[in-house]
Order: structure tokens, then C-alpha cells, then sequence
């Protein structure tokens, strides 16, 4: 039985989109979807369904960091036969090859988190983006015309580093840092389903600057829409 989401058998879709705002999830629904419908209200965390292109498409908010949204994609893929899942958020860019506004696809997602640690019994796992998702999330970007890259991101558990530890990450290859992807990602494996994380560059942590309300606003207007084209793809 689903805790956190109080959602009608078949009233999520097979394809998810996953904020961590739930606001960010009620705007997508209602600037995206035709005909949607409010599926899940449970501690303000908003749950929508409607169509994209005529397909059947649901936006789900998870809330920050990777247990809240352990939490909320577990319950999609055990209850509601979720089976591609999309994050859409934002990020910090740590190298002087990503700038803001770069959209950027996470192959891959390292983490600092301790939900991995503790689930694999202190072995080190790789969680890694189905392929298929990301392949079309790139050819879709080319298509739109988004600067988008694809490489290894972050999910931290700390947003406020004080030990600047992305510089190691940075020296690694890492993209930018986030909250989320891995658990995500992990997840899918272990359920079987498909994910990916898509992510705007909102502020550079290494060269310092951050995106206007405005910019922020455009910037995951076509993430939302890069989203969309690909899980309905």
C-alpha cells in the first residue's frame, strides 16, 4: 500500500516526470498537459496526470535530497507500474567547460549519499541512466537547438559544502552537482524501469554567477519541454 501517494489504481501514467518542487510539478502540468488532472495532494507534494502529444504523461514532486525521493519513487515503481521516470531539475556547475544555462544529461551519478553505502553493504555502486532515454534526450536536444552535455553528474547530500569537495569531483570529470540522480537511477535498476536525469546549469560553483528568476524560468521551460518530447518519444 502506497504511503505517500494517494493516487486511484491507474491514475498515474506508465511515464513520469519528477520534480523536486511540487510547485515546479503543478506549473508543468498546467503549462504541458492537456486535460490534467490532480492525482496526489499527501503533505502538499503534488501529483498531476494529463496528455503530452496525445500520450498519457504524469509529473510527480519528490521533495529534496535523495531519501525524499526514495520515498516517492519507490512507491511509483512498487504501486503504480511506473516505468520510465525523468528528472528534471537544476544543478551547479563545477567545470570551466559547463556553462549556465547548459543543459546536461547525467550518464552516470556519483554520490556522497549514505543510502548506497548502507544498501550494498560498504561495495561501491555505479548507478548509470537507461541508455535508450538519454540517446533520445541528446538527439531531441540537437533537434531544439539546446547546448546540452552529456556526462557524469553529482548527487550530494550536502547542498552547503563546506569542504568544497566538488573540486575533487570537478578533477574527476563531474559536470555538476545535484541532489537526486543516483537514488533515482539505482532505483531503476533495481525495479527493472528506465530513468534519467535532466538538469539545468542554474548557477557555476567554480567560476561563481547565477541565472535571473527570468533565465531560470526560460531555461527549464526547455528542459520541461525536452522532457516531455523524449518520454513520449
Amino acid at each position: 500500500m502506497s504511503t505517500h501517494i494517494n493516487a486511484a489504481e491507474g491514475a498515474i501514467a506508465e511515464a513520469v516526470l519528477l520534480p523536486g518542487d511540487p510547485l515546479r510539478a503543478k506549473f508543468i502540468a498546467e503549462n504541458f498537459l492537456k486535460d490534467e488532472k490532480c492525482y496526489n495532494e499527501v503533505r502538499g507534494m503534488y501529483g498531476f496526470t494529463g496528455t503530452y502529444n496525445g500520450k498519457r504523461v504524469s509529473v510527480q514532486g519528490t521533495g529534496m535530497g535523495q531519501p525524499s525521493l526514495s520515498i516517492y519513487v519507490n512507491e511509483l515503481f512498487r504501486f503504480y507500474n511506473v516505468q520510465k521516470a525523468i528528472r528534471v531539475g537544476t544543478c551547479g556547475a563545477v567545470r570551466e567547460d559547463t556553462a549556465l544555462r547548459d543543459v546536461i544529461l547525467a550518464q552516470g551519478a556519483c554520490s556522497d549519499s549514505a543510502l548506497n553505502t548502507g544498501r550494498f553493504n560498504g561495495m561501491h555502486y555505479a548507478p548509470i541512466a537507461d541508455f535508450g532515454l538519454l540517446d533520445t534526450a541528446h538527439k531531441k536536444a540537437v533537434e531544439m537547438g539546446l547546448h546540452d552535455r552529456v556526462g557524469l553528474c553529482v548527487s550530494s547530500d550536502n547542498f552547503y559544502d563546506d569542504k568544497s569537495n566538488w573540486k575533487l569531483w570537478a578533477e574527476y570529470g563531474a559536470l555538476g552537482i545535484e541532489m537526486e540522480a543516483a537514488e533515482l537511477y539505482t532505483l531503476a535498476a533495481k525495479f527493472g524501469r528506465k530513468a534519467l536525469a535532466i538538469l539545468t546549469v542554474s548557477d557555476h560553483i567554480l567560476l561563481g554567477g547565477q541565472t535571473t528568476a527570468e533565465e531560470r524560468q526560460t531555461s527549464f521551460t526547455n528542459m520541461i519541454k525536452l522532457a516531455l518530447e523524449t518520454i513520449t518519444a
